[in-house]
């Protein structure tokens, strides 16, 4: 044996615990008073738009490019490229329905890990490791909207598909579907930014984009995302009030279970959020925009206490929603299965809010 046996280990994990019970969540919801509300979501706002770097980034030129076009059976594809800040780019898929929606509503789709970025979500089943992850996740949720009537934006975000860091630069079928977001979050965080900001700022440029398409009514945009999308569609819905509604799936619980205890991505984390408030506060930031909230009862994601850690942060978001009236417009349901995209209710929720 090259190595000597511990028999004990002195670890930090304690010493973290105690701190979020001391220190989190300082900026809670206020729901005493409508104007108790919009003064904490002014001051919220700010604040995570700071810690985030969404104060920072910088707006350019779009600059639109047309790639490719693709016929499908029922749609085409196409596939766009933004610049979203200067030296940035974002490609993205459009799905255009042979037969729009009448009211040329559009839903925005950001993918999770795993998918091979925009690839999964917009469908693409004839890449057998793609085929895969759609089987196993529900993933191509993207495609589907589109087959309902949609117009449809999948862009990659930043550190997947072709955004993806140098470290994993290759097509082996790992780095294909994997990402580099401990890369790109690491050296953000040194220039007071994170993946979380310029996720959330490429969305908000993706709505400029929205905006000049002639087949799109940019009044009515709705937004759906698992996982990591689901992570993206509720920071991008709370701070872009263009987005008309939301879906936000396997990615909606406490911090301290799902984050702290649990260790995820390294995209999850930004400094001093903790500190600041709880994904319910997150949510509340959306309200009185109808939100739909979906949850995997056996989703190890949503921590060690399970569906409680959720619904803890649905009350949450809940006492904002009856400011306005009741809390009909955040619905939260939960699906017997583990970390995937269920939908049973997607095609109702988009119909009866777009």
């Amino acid at each position: 044996m090259r190595t000597e046996p511990v028999t004990k280990y002195y670890t930090s994990m304690d010493r973290m615990l105690d701190l979020f019970d001391k220190e989190a969540r300082q900026m809670p919801v206020q729901t005493q008073s409508m104007n108790a509300y919009n003064a904490w979501k002014k001051a919220t706002k700010k604040k995570l738009a700071e810690i985030t770097g969404l104060s920072i980034m910088e707006r350019c030129d779009l600059n639109p490019q047309k790639l490719e076009t693709v016929k499908l059976e029922g749609m085409t594809r196409e596939k766009w490229l933004i610049q979203t800040e200067p030296l940035v780019y974002m490609p993205f898929y459009v799905l255009v329905p042979d037969v729009q929606k009448p009211n040329n509503a559009c839903i925005i789709t950001p993918h999770g890990h795993e998918g091979g970025a925009k690839n999964a979500v917009s469908g693409r089943s004839e890449i057998p490791a793609i085929k895969d992850k759609i089987a196993e996740y529900g993933y191509d949720y993207g495609y589907q909207f589109a087959k309902q009537g949609y117009v449809v934006f999948s862009p990659d975000a930043r550190n997947m598909g072709e955004r993806r860091e140098s470290s994993r630069q290759s097509d082996n079928e790992a780095d294909f579907l994997g990402a580099t977001c401990a890369q790109l979050n690491n050296m953000a965080i040194c220039l007071n930014r994170t993946v979380t900001g310029m996720w959330v700022w490429d969305l908000m440029r993706l709505v400029d984009y929205i905006e000049t398409r002639t087949n799109c009514d940019a009044s009515k945009i709705g937004c759906a995302g698992l996982s990591g999308g689901g992570l993206q569609s509720l920071w991008f819905t709370a701070f872009d009030e263009r987005v008309k509604c939301a879906i936000v799936s396997g990615y909606f619980y406490g911090y301290k279970d799902a984050l702290l205890k649990v260790v995820n991505c390294a995209c999850n984390y930004v400094p001093g959020l903790w500190k600041a408030v709880d994904m319910g506060d997150i949510a509340a930031l959306i309200a009185p925009r109808p939100l739909l909230i979906e949850t995997g009862d056996k989703d190890s994601l949503n921590g060690p206490s399970g569906v409680p850690n959720v619904t803890s942060q649905v009350d949450i978001a809940k006492a904002a929603y009856e400011l306005f009236g009741g809390h009909k417009d955040i619905i939260h349901v939960v699906e017997e299965g583990e970390h995937k995209w269920f939908g049973n209710r997607s095609e109702w929720f988009m119909e009866e809010y777009l």
